[in-house]
C-alpha cells in the first residue's frame, strides 16, 4: 500500500516547485515588460486636426509655446491660450520682488514666432495644476461658445492630461491632446536619464490620483 501510495505523492510535490517557478517566471516577464514600455505607452498623442484654440499648458518654457506657434502657423486654428498660476508671483510681491510670470514669456515666444499678439489670450482663473488647467480651458470654451481645443504639452506628459479632460471638462466640448514634436523625451529607454525617469514616477502618480478620483490636492 505504501510503495503505490508514495508514487502518487511525489509526482504532485516534485510539480509544485515547478509551478511556483513557471508563476515567479511570468510575473517577472509581465513586470520587465511593464518596465521597459511605460515610456511608450505615457504617451498618448491624438492626430492634429482644425479646431477653435491651441491651448499650452504652462511648464518645460519655451518648448510647449514653440510648438504652439508652429501648429498655429499650420493653419490648425486661429487663437493661442495661455493658462497662468499666482505663484511664485503672490508670495514674491510679499517680499517687494518683482516677479513676471511664466505665461508673459510665453506670449513672447509665441509673438517673436509669428503669432499676432490680438491672436493671445491668458486664461483666468489662474492654476495651480493640469487639473485646474482642464478646468480652466473647458469653462473658456464653454464661454466663448467654442468646441474645440488643441492641448499643447510635453509628450509625457500626454496620457494624463487626455485622462484629467475626459474626467473634468470632456463635455461636448473636443480636446486634440498634442505632444512637443522635437520633446527630448525619450520613451523607449526612459530609464538612463534621471530627468526622464523622474517624469514617468511623476505621471504614474498623477495618473493614480486621476483615476482614483483626484484625491490629492495642490497644498495651500
Amino acid at each position: 500500500m505504501q510503495g503505490p501510495l508514495l508514487a502518487s505523492i511525489l509526482p504532485m510535490q516534485s510539480k509544485r516547485p515547478r509551478l511556483w517557478l513557471t508563476l515567479v517566471g511570468a510575473a517577472l516577464f509581465f513586470g520587465l515588460f511593464v518596465f521597459l514600455n511605460v515610456g511608450r505607452w505615457l504617451v498618448a498623442e491624438d492626430p492634429l486636426r482644425k479646431a477653435d484654440a491651441i491651448a499650452v499648458l504652462s511648464g518645460r518654457m519655451p518648448n510647449r509655446a514653440l510648438e504652439a506657434a508652429r501648429v498655429y502657423k499650420q493653419g490648425y486654428a486661429r487663437r493661442v491660450w495661455l493658462t497662468h498660476s499666482t505663484e511664485p508671483g503672490a508670495e514674491l510681491e510679499q517680499l517687494s520682488i518683482p516677479y513676471v510670470g511664466e505665461e508673459s514669456y510665453d506670449k513672447q515666444i509665441l509673438i517673436h514666432e509669428g503669432v499676432p499678439a490680438d491672436a493671445i489670450a491668458i486664461l483666468d482663473p489662474p492654476i495651480a495644476n493640469t487639473a485646474d488647467e482642464m478646468n480652466t480651458i473647458g469653462g473658456a470654451l464653454r464661454r466663448e461658445n467654442l468646441n474645440s481645443v488643441i492641448i499643447v504639452t510635453s509628450k509625457v506628459h500626454t496620457r494624463r492630461v487626455k485622462a484629467l479632460w475626459k474626467r473634468l471638462s470632456a463635455h461636448d466640448e473636443l480636446a486634440v491632446i498634442h505632444g512637443v514634436s522635437d520633446d527630448p523625451f525619450d520613451p523607449a529607454h526612459w530609464w538612463r536619464t534621471t530627468g526622464d525617469a523622474l517624469d514617468v514616477v511623476r505621471e504614474l502618480l498623477g495618473l493614480a490620483n486621476a483615476w482614483a478620483g483626484l484625491p490629492l490636492r495642490p497644498a495651500s
